[in-house]
């Protein structure tokens, strides 16, 4: 299962309906859940955080500051956690302020999708997108370039 455990709900309709969108189609191939926290400040936020990736084998934080990847490379990080094993993958989506240092602790990686800001919904929206297309190459099915 793949968790996206988001800080804050999506407001803006048309955002609301691209997320559905997409979480149904990667349904088809993987189950997914998407998880939304309160939006207050970075502590309580932690907390919130804090408690509900316990439960999963690997956790990705979505950060400014981590590593860069391309899709391929993103497909290959979540395939192979799945080959060894680990069947529950949460990534981290944090809130205005970010995510704490002690939720970056906590995850097995941080990565960037890139040095641009987004809003918090654009980003949930492209992060639901890749995971699509990773879903679709995964099981060698072509996808639009």
């Amino acid at each position: 299962m793949i968790t996206i455990i988001c800080i804050g709900k999506l407001k803006e309709e048309y955002l609301i309906k691209m997320c559905n969108d997409y979480k149904k189609r990667i349904n088809k191939y993987h189950k997914l859940e998407i998880v939304e926290l309160k939006d207050s400040n970075i502590l309580e936020e932690e907390n919130l955080v804090l408690k509900h990736i316990k439960k999963y084998d690997y956790k990705i934080v979505l950060d400014i500051k981590g590593k860069e990847l391309d899709t391929m490379s993103f497909k290959e990080k979540i395939e192979n956690q799945f080959k060894n094993g680990k069947s529950t993958i949460c990534l981290i989506i944090g809130g205005s302020e970010g995510l704490s240092n002690n939720v970056k602790k906590e995850a097995n990686e941080i990565i960037s999708f890139s040095k641009f800001t987004f809003p918090h919904g654009l980003f949930r929206g492209i992060l639901l997108e890749q995971i699509y297309r990773i879903m679709k190459i995964m099981n060698n099915e072509k996808y639009h370039k």
